[in-house]
């Protein structure tokens, strides 16, 4: 583990040893007779809304308030340490970056999230260290199980939600599941009328060409969205399964964009307002077939998958600038397209032995092509660019893991290889600006000791990598002024992360202690053309980044009152030779969440999340606290109203300050976070258990965006 400095090596070890004192401390004065065996502790009496093994919380949403919650996106917000970007379009995890998302082992992307009805979920768990199994994507796992049933059945769920931001937004659901013998079939259908706002503006300062500009930028979206889901699962005998699934997203918009910017170029001071009539499309589908079957000769389990994603977008912008309050001129039309479809097969081998050791072994091939065009005609130099830029990318992988339990030790090890291939070309050039072939190895391993009933012990070392999205990786920009423009970046590499990490449990509660390094983090970055005069803001690969992060998940449960507290101490800094280094600071990360069931079917949830301001190297962002309530009723067994007040004390604004290329930039993000909603559900029939699987084929869906 050459990656970790000697001073962190020293501090785990003591922080190790300081916790097996501890541990052997409380054994002693409490003598357990039960045998040591336990994996996890998880407490369910009166059905627990939060339970935590290890710092992985696990939420029983289809038991709670959260049931009531008309989007999984919204419902993923209210989950400890978990963060939305205000966009709704990425998912973080706090201390551990961008989350896989898994359905029922089936990874996902954020389409196919949105498609998901809420009423379908049992369970969500956020798995701070998974293990090989979920590929070496992530550092952190949302893994999301579904209510199904056994028995023959019929359910169907009908919902609406009408929500108050800053505009008024209207969201209308069916979901229905069936089953019948051997066969089970889910259908849903969303009808979303969405008209988000946002505003965020930025002040910046190049020093060299003595420039000073800020602008202020607003958005009102119109958005139309039909989500639609479907599939089938046939049981062919016990062991033996067949099923099919798609899925997709239909989107568009409209949405002007108005602008104010006031630009000073050494003597020159312009102010300009700039209009942007805009409109776009995303249109995404996604289908796999799954078959899976017991090879009773050799008591293995052998499963092969099948797995394709389409993902569309156009967007068509013309741009109108007014200097110095004249009269506006068009500036210019701007069409971009892009498309990706993604294929890929893998094939999986499981086999179980007597004494509780299982081997897994697997492969995986992908292929992925895309197209970003680009047509932008130029009003005051009558040219029109024309730009064409193809993108292929092919990933082999093959895995192996084993895992099993020694006396009171249970421990799992892994790894996986993955070769990568990768070209980028203009149809113009003739030779690819982009040419990478490179193979990457990932091990991971984690020990768990079972000290008795009550206490474990847990370390950890994971390899793993982030890529960037299929989007990121194409041409195309977004123009905010004459001055300003946001891209994209083909040039971006991935990110690889080391960490190793330690947890000690007790009962529910748990402390753990993780360090980790990143090569080539993706943060956001200045250029400046000096000829054109044009500042350009878009995705670059840093030098490294280092973090220390100390968890602390506290449960807490009184007759109806329930409670889950996370408070997370967080050291985090980022270094680029471009960017001037401000400072690295420790700050924290608290989560409250409290729940109370009352009589005659009443439930209320007060919540909170806040942190402190962050000092991050590079970056410093400002104190954030955001406070929810929500009051939920049922009605007839069959009816369910929830009342919902989110960010009550309007807490939405987003700063952040940072130096590169010479460029200062202090920028302010207002959310549309303010909300009060009101959601009413009918549900007839009931589903039980069920035999429905389904198991991702993609490792790289996530990227489909």
């Amino acid at each position: 583990m050459n990656f970790i400095y000697v001073p962190v090596k020293i501090f785990l070890i003591i922080f190790l040893f300081l916790l097996t004192l501890f541990a052997n401390a409380q054994n002693e004065n409490s003598k357990d007779s039960i045998s040591n065996h336990l994996k996890e502790v998880v407490i369910s009496r009166n059905k627990k809304t939060f339970t935590n093994s290890n710092g992985n919380i696990k939420v029983d949403v289809a038991n709670s308030i959260y049931n009531a919650i008309p989007n999984p996106v919204d419902l993923l917000a209210k989950l400890p340490a978990v963060q939305v970007s205000s966009d709704r379009e990425k998912i973080t995890v706090v201390g551990k970056g961008s989350p896989l998302i898994y359905i029922d082992n089936q990874k996902v992307t954020m389409n196919d999230l949105n498609v998901l009805a809420v009423a379908d979920i049992k369970t969500i768990e956020i798995i701070q260290n998974p293990s090989s199994k979920y590929e070496a994507e992530g550092r952190a796992v949302i893994l999301i199980t579904r209510k199904f049933s056994k028995k023959d059945s019929f359910r169907t769920e009908i919902s609406e939600t009408a929500s108050f931001k800053k505009n008024f937004n209207n969201y209308l659901g069916f979901n229905s599941s069936f089953k019948k013998n051997k066969i089970e079939w889910k259908a849903n259908f969303n009808y979303n009328r969405l008209n988000p706002w946002e505003n965020h503006s930025i002040d910046y300062q190049i020093p060299n060409a003595n420039i000073a500009s800020v602008y202020d930028v607003s958005a009102n979206t119109k958005r139309k969205q039909f989500v639609f889901g479907g599939g089938f699962f046939f049981k062919i005998n016990d062991e033996d399964y067949f099923s099919f699934n798609v899925s997709s997203k239909l989107q568009s918009d409209s949405f002007p964009i108005n602008t104010i910017t006031n630009n000073k170029n050494k003597d020159e001071v312009n102010n300009v307002v700039t209009y942007s009539d805009n409109d776009g499309q995303k249109n995404f589908v996604n289908s796999f077939l799954n078959y899976s079957e017991k090879i009773k000769a050799i008591d293995t389990q052998f499963f092969s998958g099948f797995q394709y994603s389409d993902f569309n977008q156009t967007s068509w912008s013309q741009v109108q600038n007014n200097f110095n309050e004249t009269e506006f001129e068009l500036a210019q039309n701007r069409n971009q397209k892009f498309k990706v479809n993604v294929f890929s097969g893998r094939i999986d081998l499981e086999k179980k032995f007597k004494n509780e050791m299982k081997l897994e072994v697997g492969g995986l091939y992908s292929s992925a092509k895309s197209k970003s065009d680009i047509d932008i005609y130029d009003y005051k130099t009558n040219e029109n660019e024309i730009s064409h830029y193809d993108f292929k990318e092919q990933n082999l992988a093959a895995y192996s893991q084993f895992t099993g339990k020694v006396k009171k030790v249970n421990f799992s090890v892994g790894f996986r290889v993955e070769n990568t291939n990768v070209n980028g070309k203009f149809k113009t050039d003739l030779l690819p600006l982009i040419d990478k072939n490179y193979t990457n190895f990932f091990p991971k391993a984690q020990l768990t000791y079972a000290i008795d009933s009550t206490k474990s012990l847990s370390i950890n070392y994971a390899k793993s990598i982030s890529r960037p999205n299929y989007s990121s990786l194409s041409q195309g920009a977004t123009y905010i002024n004459p001055y300003f423009l946001y891209s994209r970046n083909v040039f971006l590499d991935p990110t690889i992360i080391n960490e190793i990490s330690t947890s000690f449990q007790y009962h529910d509660k748990s402390v753990k202690l993780s360090y980790y390094q990143n090569k080539n983090p993706v943060y956001n970055s200045f250029f400046f053309d000096n000829e054109q005069n044009i500042m350009t803001f878009k995705d670059v690969n840093f030098d490294k980044e280092w973090g220390l992060n100390l968890d602390f998940e506290v449960p807490f449960t009184y007759k109806f009152w329930t409670m889950n507290n996370s408070v997370i101490f967080i050291l985090e800094k980022i270094e680029d030779a471009s960017a001037v280094f401000l400072s690295s600071k420790p700050y924290l990360y608290f989560y409250s969440n409290n729940e109370f069931k009352l009589p005659k079917d009443y439930n209320i949830m007060i919540g909170w999340w806040g942190a402190t301001t962050q000092y991050k190297g590079v970056f410093e962002r400002n104190p954030r606290f955001v406070f929810d309530m929500a009051l939920s009723k049922k009605f007839f067994k069959k009816w369910n109203c929830t009342l919902s007040w989110n960010n009550v004390f309007k807490n939405v604004i987003e700063k952040e300050e940072f130096t590169i290329n010479n460029i200062s930039s202090k920028a302010r993000y207002v959310v549309d976070a303010h909300e009060v909603s009101i959601a009413i559900k009918y549900s007839f029939g009931k589903i039980k258990e069920s035999q429905f699987k389904e198991k991702n084929i993609d490792e790289n869906e996530n990227r489909v965006r």
